[in-house]
């Protein structure tokens, strides 16, 4: 009787310690925490609204969002922060470029100083990317999500399928999709000589025909249906970053979690069909490998023999299987975006647009472009960095701090996020000059450098250590497929068109671009 009573008495004492141990942590995450990250925050002199409990500014925020897409922009515009980061512009209105919002009871610090996003770029290894939310993860696995040691072999292993010569090999891929592209284009020609196409699907199916081939080569059929499963992918992980995420919930089965995660299950399925399948034919001498699977897995071997298969020493099959969902993510989403809004600004200024064309005609004629040729375009150059500067594929980026840290005079805490407002500092006017909000490509007539006085002012692909591994790529594939719409077509924006910039993973037309083609 005496022992079970003991036992009953260390068992309530025991429950009683985890719940205090429990509360007190609940207490801390959404409370006592985010108010003294607030004090600390307001002492170095950045302002914002005070916490509110749990949600932050998260209401605020998605109401904002909800009734920016409510209606369209006029289509004279370019001032797109309007639409597509309100909460962050008003806050910035508000309070200044010092200043910060909530993402439920996490602070988000605003960085808008050239000097201070080149720290952050640099510091890869104080500042890391955002954990917030880990369903993001989702969306942004692989070299993207990866930090330290771990990321240093990953990039290295990567770094041989974008190499200049492994990019000219697959040029001939990028012309032919172009080609098959510009084929349906033109059936669609009336008598006349002219037709009405939303372009925006086209483009789409493009660029994930370009990822399809590349990176998969002979697999491309299965490639294309991880495209579609990672598109609704997409639209169900932004519905779970608009409420505040409780940790361990992702875990539940239930809802959104259950959709996630079956998603998930079978792109890695496909995934690891088409790499099994790659490497069986490599080990019998079957496989060439001139697609980016294939020169990462032939670079993961020989990282694998040079340092056996520990953690430093090569990827695992979970991790190739990450890479290859992150080729298509940025690979598709990023060049698609450059693409529809090209065809957006070259409709809205039709002399930049025969500029264009003119001096494709003069490199390549009506000739099959070449890599050189591709190379020497600097007015198509101009205008994709322009178009990258006004409509950044990616709106913002996102670091956090894991540990105190200094930016320039700014000391900030560890358990903060860094918001680096991509679209904000590219039409800084204090950075740019009073057009800041116009389309003047003209302004990288010297370059980027020169444009942005040395400045870190212009990042659509990162900077630094950590710059996008394929911005190249997403170039070249841009420039194949801008002059061969140049060379075959004059456009103009459809009546129909309106002008309601979005983002969902990125920039996007959020009613489609219907275009008004004329075949030359």
């Amino acid at each position: 009787m005496g022992i079970s009573l003991a036992i009953s008495t260390i068992g309530l004492w025991v429950l009683s310690v985890t719940i205090l141990i429990s509360t007190w942590r609940v207490l801390n995450w959404l409370w006592l925490r985010p108010k003294r990250l607030e004090r600390l925050l307001r002492k170095e002199g950045l302002q914002g609204n005070s916490y509110k409990f749990l949600y932050g500014d998260i209401k605020q925020m998605t109401q904002r969002a909800k009734e920016a897409r409510s209606k369209s922009m006029n289509l004279s515009s370019d001032d797109i922060a309007t639409r597509v980061y309100p909460y962050v512009l008003q806050t910035v209105k508000n309070y200044g470029k010092n200043s910060f919002t909530w993402l439920g009871p996490v602070p988000r610090v605003i960085i808008m100083d050239p000097e201070k996003i080149k720290d952050i770029f640099n510091k890869i290894y104080d500042v890391q990317k955002s954990r917030t939310n880990p369903f993001l993860k989702l969306l942004t696995p692989g070299l993207v999500s990866q930090e330290g040691e771990k990321w240093a072999m990953h990039r290295k292993i990567i770094n041989p399928a974008f190499n200049l010569e492994k990019l000219k090999l697959m040029l001939p891929a990028l012309y032919q999709i172009s080609d098959d592209m510009i084929s349906k284009w033109e059936a669609l020609v009336s008598p006349k000589g002219s037709c009405e196409l939303d372009v925006w699907p086209s483009l789409e199916n493009f660029t994930c025909d370009v990822i399809s081939h590349t990176a998969f080569g002979s697999s491309y059929k299965e490639g294309s249906r991880i495209f579609q499963l990672l598109k609704e992918q997409a639209e169900l992980v932004l519905k779970a970053l608009q409420t505040v995420y409780i940790p361990g919930w992702r875990f539940l089965p239930i809802g959104l979690n259950k959709k996630m995660k079956d998603i998930d299950k079978d792109i890695r399925a496909t995934l690891k069909g088409i790499i099994n399948k790659r490497e069986k034919a490599m080990k019998e001498d079957e496989a060439t490998n001139d697609d980016l699977l294939g020169i990462l897995l032939e670079s993961n071997h020989k990282e694998i023999q040079e340092h056996g298969n520990n953690k430093n020493g090569g990827m695992s099959i979970d991790e190739v299987i990450d890479e290859c969902k992150l080729f298509y993510i940025a690979g598709q989403e990023t060049t698609s975006s450059l693409l529809v809004w090209t065809m957006v600004l070259l409709s809205k200024h039709p002399t930049w647009q025969s500029r264009a064309r003119d001096e494709v005609l003069q490199v390549f004629g009506n000739q099959k472009p070449d890599f050189d040729g591709l190379s020497r375009l600097r007015i198509v150059t101009m205008i994709l960095y322009e178009v990258l500067r006004l409509y950044p594929p990616i709106v913002a980026l996102g670091r956090s701090t894991h540990k105190e840290m200094k930016l320039g005079k700014l000391s900030l805490p560890a358990g903060v996020q860094l918001i680096l407002p991509t679209v904000l500092v590219h039409h800084d006017q204090e950075l740019w000059g009073n057009d800041a909000k116009e389309f003047k490509p003209e302004r990288f007539i010297e370059g980027v450098s020169k444009a942005t006085k040395g400045q870190v002012s212009f990042f659509p692909f990162g900077w630094g250590p950590r710059i996008c591994i394929g911005q190249n790529f997403a170039m070249l594939e841009a420039k194949m497929a801008l002059s061969m719409i140049l060379q075959n077509f004059s456009f103009e924006l459809s009546p129909t068109y309106a002008h309601a910039p979005c983002t969902l993973l990125t920039l996007q037309p959020q009613h489609g671009l219907p275009i008004v083609l004329h075949k030359l």
